[in-house]
Order: structure tokens, then sequence, then C-alpha cells
């Protein structure tokens, strides 16, 4: 009997090895095509950009293009802007950002796991929650520039309003899609409501909270840029609103350049974070097929 099964597995590892080799081949395909076709696309955008401003379709003084945004970007690295050098534009915008970031999730996720777990809380701070998150985040930013001036605290404050909603009500509602099975099994096996929210609640809704970071991030972004625009001395929200100020919408979209490549970078990040933390999880049947 052992004989047939070693013959078996023998005769079918082989086969297995195939699979995979052609499921490798299969996705390093699906992959270069994918590239391809981004690099397609970018090169038809600029591309028809640059030509419609050399053949004036558009007025380049408007519109921009993507030569002069370019020469915009190496003069700001090679010489720096009118408020400083690029590294430190940078780096004003992301402190305020990462600030914000961090303190707001922690605070989402606090938030959004209690008012999970007791109801009562639920039932009193739900109205107020809903009517601060209705309350247009400019009009926060205004009143916080107004407050605390136009230094750090502000931009992050107004950062934090951003990004703790968006995980407030991620993790509320993966709180509340926990299967009440399981809770009501640790419950029996005797653990505490404590252990019952850190070793059943917590991990199930971790899910739904990793997600909530990949939109969290931007809007932390999205914060301290207009935080910056509505007041400050420094930052790429301001370096934005002096290239407006001054007609320069090479500038402005060379500042937005440096946006979307941060943006890039900690979209990266997380989806590694989230890779690492969620390994446990199955891979899911129509990912090829995105």
């Amino acid at each position: 009997m052992s004989a047939a099964i070693r013959s078996t597995a023998v005769a079918v590892a082989p086969e297995a090895g195939a699979a995979a080799d052609t499921y490798r081949r299969a996705r390093r395909r699906r992959s270069l095509v994918v590239h391809a076709t981004q690099l397609a696309i970018l090169v038809v955008g600029l591309g028809g950009w640059q030509l419609a401003a050399n053949a004036q379709w558009i007025d380049p003084v408007l519109y921009g293009e993507p030569s002069a945004v370019v020469d915009r970007m190496r003069t700001w690295i090679s010489e720096g802007t009118a408020l400083g050098s690029l590294g430190a534009q940078i780096a004003v915008t992301m402190e305020e950002a990462l600030i914000g970031f961090v303190i707001g999730t922690v605070l989402g996720v606090v938030f959004g796991i209690g008012l999970g777990r007791i109801r009562f809380l639920a039932e009193v701070l739900g109205p107020f929650i809903k009517v601060l998150n209705s309350i247009p985040r400019i009009v926060l930013g205004s009143i916080f520039v107004l407050i605390l001036g136009l230094g750090l605290d502000s931009k992050v404050l107004l950062v934090i309003v951003l990004v703790f909603f968006g995980v407030f009500f991620n993790a509320f509602q993966g709180t509340r899609e926990v299967d009440r099975t399981f809770i009501a099994n640790a419950t029996i096996l005797g653990a505490s409501r404590w252990q019952v929210t850190r070793e059943v609640v917590l991990p199930s809704a971790f899910t739904w909270i990793i997600a909530s970071l990949h939109v969290s991030f931007g809007f932390a972004l999205i914060g301290a840029i207009v935080g910056e625009f509505l007041g400050a001395e420094q930052g790429l929200g301001e370096l934005i609103k002096s290239a407006q100020g001054n007609f320069d919408a090479n500038g402005v979209w060379a500042a937005m350049l440096i946006m979307a490549a941060v943006a890039l970078v900690a979209e990266w990040l997380i989806t590694r974070l989230e890779n690492r933390l969620l390994r446990w999880r199955p891979s899911q049947l129509s990912g090829p097929d995105l």
C-alpha cells in the first residue's frame, strides 16, 4: 500500500511542478502586459499634452507643458524654491502628514472598536460623530489655522480629523462584523471582555483596519496640503499656493508630481505591511482577473 502511494506521489510531483511553472510564466506575462499598458498610457497622455502645447491648441501659460514641468523640477532640485530647498518643503509636509496619520489611525481604531463593542457608547456618541463628519474639512482647516496659527499644530490637527473618520468607520464596521459564535465561545471558556476584544475582535477587524490605511494616508497628504494652502510658511501646499499666485502652472504641476510620487511610495509601503501582517489570508480567487 505504501509503495503504491509513493509511486502515485512520484507521478504527481512532476505534473504539479509543471503546473506551478506554467502559473509563474502566466503571471510574468500578465505583469509585463500590465506594465507595458501603463507605460503606453503615460506616453500617450504626456505626449499628447506636449504636442497640444507646442501646436498652441492649449495655452501653455494656463495649462503648462511636460517639458517645462521637468525643467521646473530640475530647477527646484538644483537651486531650491522661493521658500527654501525642495527637500525642506517635502520634509515639512511629510512631518505633518505622518504625525497626523499615526495619531488619527490610533484614535480611529480605539474609538471604532470601543463603540463597536459598547452599544451604550455607540448610541450616545454616534450622533455627534455623524455631525462632525458632515462638517466640510476646509471649514475646519480654517478654524484650526485661526486658533492654532500657521505652524505645525493646525496642519496636524486637520490631518488627524481626515484620517480619524476613515479608520473609525472601518474599525467600527469590522467590529460589528465579527462572528458572534467566536465571541460566545470565548466567553464560555472564561475570557474577560478585554480578552475577547484583544484575542477575537481585534484580529477579526484587522483586515478592515489595514484596508482603511490605503485611503487614509492619501487623506493625510490632502489634509497637510490643504492646511498649508489655507495658511503656512513652508510646505508643498504653500509652494502650490505661491506658484498659483504667480500664474505658474508648471510649478503647480511639479508640486503635484512630487505629491503623487510620495503617495505611490506610501502605498507601496502600506501594501508590503498588509502582505506581511495578513499573510494568513487565503489568496483571492478573482485576483488574477482584476
